[in-house]
């Protein structure tokens, strides 16, 4: 297989990405997608205590450590669209205690101007129990994250048109209204369903991608009354959604691309995981970058993996995703033969 290398806006600026294939010595080059990214997210202080084990009902357990970094799935996913080299436009709301994390965006070359720095209302926040086995339990406080209003939304899409993206995922209100304007300007939409609720059901069919785990994928499958009858989750996502363009991501088992009756696999990285946290929104925004800038689909999903096992084996959520330099350099060392 070939590897993918989209260079980043410092190394190139930000007009190329570049596609080599080992096996052939032939380098193709494609001009970087002139595609705006919106993402309509969450943006959260997260609070990460290191803990034995998750805490039990009742019980009181004491943390080896506590460190705070910025989080949210939308700003996770923002930084990594923007270190895998697209142009990103994150919109959403902080308090006046989250001031840092528009700095947190700005360095990863996220642009802030939609963000609202709201004075009544705090950031929102998760807390985080990090195990001795790099799993994470969540506790989700939504905060600012929760007062996105109509008029907001409308100033938001004021700059963005047919052929765009927008991204979302479920950390804040007003998605149906979010939705319906995008599907106004003609623009695409890519769907994380995390963390999947029932208000959530009527919208997935209106995403052109969907990027989802296989408790969410259950979920939803379970409240179409969609049976196993023998299937798995593949061949059911793909009765319940045939038009969808589906990533149906599997942990340690890698990910599985479905669209339609195409069903194309792919392992994961093996890596000693110190912290999951982010390592579905690393794939996200890197499997986007790979889709929007024209990378085959196979070669894609292993850069989107790749970045996602070198999230897994750091600590923190936006602080652990990988540059494209980085996933560039690492698939290049892991090809059969390369120096280490």
């Amino acid at each position: 297989m070939g590897s993918c290398f989209l260079l980043s806006k410092a190394d190139l600026c930000a007009t190329i990405h570049m596609y080599i294939s080992f096996s052939r010595f032939a380098v193709c080059v494609f001009v970087r997608s002139a595609v705006k990214v919106l993402n309509f997210g969450s943006l959260n202080i997260d609070y990460v205590y290191r803990v034995p084990h998750f805490v039990k009902g009742g019980e009181t357990l004491p943390s080896a450590s506590l460190n705070i970094f910025s989080g949210g799935k939308g700003l996770n996913q923002s930084v990594a669209l923007a270190r895998a080299g697209m142009d990103v436009y994150h919109a959403g709301n902080i308090g006046e205690d989250g001031i840092f994390l528009l700095e947190e965006l700005r360095e990863a070359g996220v642009n802030t101007c939609l963000v609202t720095v709201r004075g009544d209302v705090r950031t929102g926040h998760a807390i985080i129990q990090n195990d001795l086995q790099g799993d994470n339990c969540i506790l989700l406080y939504g905060g600012a994250n929760q007062s996105v209003t109509p008029s907001q939304v409308e100033s938001v899409f004021a700059g963005f048109g047919a052929g765009d993206l927008l991204v979302l995922q479920n950390e804040i209100n007003g998605l149906p209204l979010i939705i319906s304007k995008a599907r106004e300007k003609g623009m695409l939409i890519c769907l994380n369903p995390s963390p999947m609720s029932e208000s959530l059901y009527p919208l997935i069919p209106q995403a052109d991608y969907l990027l989802l785990n296989e408790i969410e994928a259950a979920q939803y499958l379970d409240h179409l009354d969609i049976p196993a009858g023998g299937s798995g989750l593949e061949a059911r996502l793909s009765k319940a959604l045939p038009s969808s363009m589906i990533v149906l991501t599997l942990g340690e088992n890698g990910c599985v691309w479905i669209h339609g009756r195409e069903i194309v696999r792919q392992p994961a990285f093996k890596v000693d995981a110190v912290d999951t946290t982010a390592a579905g929104d690393t794939f996200t925004g890197f499997f986007l970058a790979g889709i929007m800038c024209g990378m085959p689909l196979e070669q894609t999903l292993e850069y989107a993996s790749y970045a996602a096992a070198l999230a897994v084996s750091r600590p923190g959520a936006s602080p652990s995703i990988p540059t494209a330099q980085e996933v560039n350099a690492g698939l290049a060392r892991s090809r059969p033969g390369a120096e280490r």
